[in-house]
């Protein structure tokens, strides 16, 4: 009995490992989609979404373009879970640009 728990033991520890890992970076993705809809929308009033895209998780970086009076905002970060390699991440979000709309 002992023999398989110590078989079992580390495989386990493996699983849960890399699921935390998982839920890890599921977590950035959604953290950067949030960010680039906030971004988007204080754009759209004519604000700065600096501060708000810095929050959003260490080095992210934020890209905007408009198309008539749609103002769409991509926010990207490089992350790694633990000492893995860093994966590309982005999130867009688009707003009404109330700084182009017509009156």
């Amino acid at each position: 009995m002992a023999a398989e728990f110590a078989v079992v033991l580390p495989a386990a520890a493996i699983v849960l490992v890399m699921g935390l890992g998982l839920v890890q970076l599921g977590t950035v993705q959604v953290r950067l989609t949030d960010a680039a809809a906030d971004a988007a929308r204080l754009i759209g009033r004519g604000e700065s979404a600096d501060a708000r895209v810095a929050a959003a998780h260490p080095g992210a970086t934020m890209t905007e373009s408009r198309t008539g009076a749609v103002v769409c905002v991509t926010v990207s970060a490089r992350v790694s879970v633990g000492s893995g390699p860093a994966i590309p991440f982005e999130g867009t979000g688009c707003a009404l640009d109330d700084t182009r709309a017509a009156p």
